[in-house]
């Protein structure tokens, strides 16, 4: 008899399939980000393209400054061989 109740309730404790369980666990994710996506504040067309003005400059000048630092290393490394060499 105890054989029985275990076994009925194991099958009353049994987990849903995987994929059902999958299925609700994407299913709250999309409702989730739906409703954490309504929260947004997005920017202004002005806004957008002032951001995107700041990044180019300021991509451009590190840009710049990598190019500069590169170039002086380069003559250092030169004038170190050519000393070497002599």
């Amino acid at each position: 008899m105890r054989v029985a109740e275990r076994v009925n309730n194991m099958a009353e404790a049994k987990k849903e399939n995987i994929f059902v369980r999958a299925g609700k666990r994407i299913s709250r994710w999309f409702r989730e980000m739906k409703s954490e996506l309504k929260k947004v504040v997005w920017p202004t067309k002005s806004q957008m393209i002032n951001n995107t003005v700041i990044v180019l400059v300021s991509v451009l000048i590190v840009g710049i400054f990598i190019w500069v630092f590169d170039a002086v290393g380069g003559v250092v490394v030169n004038g170190i061989i050519t000393l070497i060499k002599g």
